[in-house]
């Protein structure tokens, strides 16, 4: 993997020196490039796996064994930016056993919102279903048509049944995925509640990288 960041007058920076290779999980590529830009941080290359791997998570790990193989030699640090994300401890497990750190936190959902918050808050949320910036925008790629939905309406109810509400956690102050986002609301028949999170835990442990 080669940029233009590890290239010098002289050539490649020797051994990836004072680089960062963050492997990340493509649902949030948007989210770290523009903490990138927002920041400075010049010193972080990006590597995304598919998004759609969240769709068979037991293929996380795997996945990011071999992204970490690949390119730990060139790195001085490799950092990967995933939650456990329904792998049942087996992406920490991976993770340990490579001697590199993820993020802390069940998913997606609870580092954008913090962890802590979003544990405590749990007990009286378990029937909230919860969309990113990301699912928002990729709502039917994502939900609608692997659920079938967009073919068998009458296996809403079958999966969301026992949801009340459809809680979207907002990255960006973005109209269009707001109305978006309602509209998901609506099509899963479900309340709907906005909440702001930013970036949550991701913005604070990318900057300790």
């Amino acid at each position: 993997m080669l940029n233009d960041a590890q290239l010098t007058k002289d050539g490649l920076v020797p051994h990836g020196r004072g680089r960062v290779l963050i492997i990340a999980c493509g649902a949030l590529a948007h989210e770290i490039l523009a903490l990138k830009r927002q920041n400075g941080w010049d010193h972080l290359d990006l590597a995304c796996l598919p998004a759609i791997l969240h769709n068979h998570p037991e293929k996380i790990p795997e996945a990011v064994r071999a992204a970490v193989q690949e390119n730990a030699t060139r790195y001085q640090k490799v950092f990967v930016a995933y939650a456990d994300c329904g792998t049942g401890g087996q992406l920490q497990a991976t993770c340990a056993a490579l001697g590199v750190e993820m993020i802390r936190g069940p998913h997606c959902y609870a580092f954008f919102e913090g962890v802590d918050r979003f544990i405590a808050k749990a007990e009286d949320e378990f029937t909230a279903f919860y969309l990113t910036d990301f699912l928002v925008r990729q709502f039917d790629a994502f939900v609608w048509r692997p659920l079938g939905l967009d073919r068998f309406t009458e296996l809403r109810d079958m999966y969301f049944g026992h949801y009340t509400k459809l809680v979207y956690q907002a990255q960006t102050d973005d109209h269009l995925l707001d109305q978006k986002a309602r509209s998901c609301a609506e099509k899963l028949g479900l309340a709907y509640e906005r909440r702001w999170t930013g970036y949550g835990d991701l913005a604070h442990v990318l900057g300790e990288q």
